[in-house]
């Protein structure tokens, strides 16, 4: 995961609890997951207009 190893990821996590404390990261883990969870509905949601708008402009010029 970019090139990043357990070592590497065990010392980013106990700077994280030092600089945050061991109290707050379930709340900054669950404001990370809401904000990755409406990232990917956002995205979603673009996706399928840009669809139904392909879609609705092939049957236009089959018209």
């Amino acid at each position: 995961m970019f090139g990043l190893g357990m070592p590497e990821l065990i010392i980013i996590l106990v700077i994280i609890m030092i600089i945050f404390g061991a109290g707050k990261l379930p709340e900054i883990g669950a404001g990370l997951g809401k904000a990755i969870k409406g990232f990917k509905n956002s995205a979603n949601e673009i996706e399928a207009e840009v669809k139904s708008a392909t879609s609705e402009g092939d049957t236009d010029n089959k018209a």
